[in-house]
């Protein structure tokens, strides 16, 4: 009945729109003259609000991101239905063709599949099987098969595409032999993918913070950058928190649910979402830990090396300009290139696969990677059309009006707005890349410039970190193999809770104006928070000591 319901109202809306079209055409001389009537206003922040409520409530991700479109080029169209078609796949500046047609955007599209490609590869040669029973024997306790998982997220910090999908693949047969969740593996990807980079000197991250320093400032970008790292505590406090979660066994929110149902042998909760096709492959016996290993550290090594050349290394630049400079999108896919071609020629010496293996893993890494490839165009397409309503106009508009009069809380109002804004466009670079130029319009040069900055970054980070449109969010959930609702559902009381405490503590960063004293009032009130969280949530059932009696 409420199917029928649903349908019928649609159908209404539907044909309303037909007739309003008939009875006005779409002039386009008429609406270059006077635009949507919604632009830069907050209105424009609807579509990304109506896709990521539609998303939670109904935990279908595809319907919800595509009804945030329509919503979108509706509203910029000024509700006529001609134009709204034409705006939502043909517009240069936000269409659903032109965004699949962006390099930068095919670039990440390519490097998605060459790493389902080879996550396919090494399950079929048992490299993963291999290094699962090898963790099996050295790492004894969930608790340490999270650690593990936070070390090597650590240490891939070149650039968070490339460490989501990596860390998930290597790392996927250890926390599942320790029944860790899906959902938490895809929470510690997260945690340690952007809020690593972001701190990071040599990342694609690094690169990017750099370029939206304005070249008219006389400001050195790098250093600018180098010097926002301790001031950067929705990062940093992410990180605190999650050692403490893992070591406190303080889970709360619906990942204790997940958790538990781990333990007890559902790693999906909700029915094993998520399974990727690369399990229904044929393994190999032969396989050992290094054919696992070798490829990942290959991976590793050319997705730097790419990097760096895009940017000029080899014309005698720099290491560090040149990863400045760098285009990440044209890096990684060299990288993971060179990796698939070094893998299967390794594989082929060792004769742990034929050549008939070698093409079927490529079409299961590719359908792998389907369903990520479908959430990130429709993402994009989505924060296009968030684009062209002015949704970015709207909110600099309001952060270079309210500026004046704040000064020393200033910081901490750049970290909810450019939370608020990478949550609705789902980009952390888009975010950044417009507020940073209006931050040093504020303060050009010291140490609010600085903290103000880095609250800019942290709350770009956060935004990114709790909206379901964000294509990091997206990776990690493919990297986990997780349903990418719970993955959302799951990390949000974590980003909010750690977003909380950051706010606090640029509140203080704003008056004390001193590294060396807030971060450690942020570490301690971090603490406070988890602590008196556990107290009143309580903590994990020990379910190794419960296994073990």
């Amino acid at each position: 009945m409420k199917k029928r319901i649903v349908v019928s109202l649609l159908l209404l809306a539907v044909i309303g729109l037909l007739i309003y079209t008939i009875a006005n055409p779409y002039d386009a001389e008429a609406f270059e003259e006077s635009g949507s009537e919604f632009y830069s206003t907050w209105v424009a922040l609807i579509p990304p609000v109506v896709a990521i409520l539609l998303a939670l409530l109904t935990k279908e991700v595809y319907s919800s991101l595509f009804v945030g479109i329509v919503s979108g080029a509706l509203l910029y169209s000024n509700f006529n239905l001609e134009h709204a078609v034409n705006t939502m796949f043909f517009n240069e500046d936000g269409g659903m063709l032109y965004k699949i047609a962006d390099s930068f955007n095919v670039g990440i599209l390519v490097f998605l599949v060459l790493l389902g490609i080879l996550v396919a590869l090494m399950n079929k040669a048992g490299g993963s099987a291999a290094f699962g029973n090898w963790a099996s024997k050295h790492i004894k306790s969930r608790k340490g098969a999270q650690l593990a998982t936070v070390v090597l997220g650590v240490l891939i910090f070149v650039d968070d595409y490339f460490n989501c999908l990596t860390v998930g693949s290597v790392m996927k047969p250890v926390t599942d032999s320790h029944k860790v969740s899906r959902a938490k593996l895809a929470y510690i990807i997260d945690a340690t993918a952007a809020p690593v980079c972001i701190i990071a000197p040599i990342s694609s991250w690094a690169a990017a913070v750099t370029s939206s320093v304005p070249e008219d400032s006389n400001i050195n970008g790098f250093q600018t950058f180098i010097n926002t790292i301790p001031y950067n505590y929705y990062a940093i406090l992410t990180l605190v928190m999650m050692i403490i979660i893992i070591l406190h066994k303080a889970d709360f929110g619906p990942m204790k649910k997940h958790e538990i149902n781990a333990f007890k042998g559902d790693l999906f909760t909700t029915g094993g979402e998520g399974k990727g096709t690369d399990e229904h492959i044929e393994v190999s016996d032969k396989g050992i830990v290094l054919d696992l290993v070798l490829p990942v550290a290959v991976l590793i090594i050319a997705c730097i090396f790419g990097m760096v050349y895009t940017g000029g290394f080899l014309d005698g630049v720099d290491f560090i300009t040149a990863f400045a400079d760098a285009d990440a999108s044209v890096g990684l896919v060299l990288g993971g290139f060179v990796a698939v071609i070094f893998t299967f020629f390794y594989y082929m010496l060792r004769d742990v696969m034929s050549f008939k293996d070698f093409t079927d893993c490529i079409v299961a890494g590719f359908k792998a990677m389907v369903a990520p490839i479908l959430i990130l165009i429709f993402a994009w397409t989505l924060s296009g059309m968030t684009n062209l309503l002015g949704a970015k106009v709207f909110v600099a508009d309001t952060v270079a009006q309210a500026a004046p009069e704040l000064q020393s809380m200033l910081p901490a109002v750049i970290f909810l707005v450019a939370l608020g804004l990478a949550f609705s466009t789902g980009t952390s670079w888009g975010t950044f890349g417009i507020l940073i130029p209006i931050v040093m319009g504020v303060f050009p040069n010291g140490e609010m410039m600085l903290i103000s900055i880095s609250a800019c970054l942290a709350g770009a980070v956060c935004g990114d970190h709790c909206s379901p449109i964000s294509d990091t969010t997206i990776m990690a959930s493919a990297g986990a193999q997780c349903n990418h609702i719970n993955h959302v559902s799951t990390q949000l009381p974590y980003a909010l809770t750690c977003a909380a405490v950051s706010f606090v503590t640029y509140i203080f960063a704003g008056y004390i104006k001193n590294p060396a004293i807030c971060l450690p009032i942020g570490i301690v009130l971090m603490i406070i928070t988890m602590l008196i969280i556990e107290k009143v949530t309580g903590r994990m059932p020990d379910v190794e000591e419960s296994a073990e009696a």
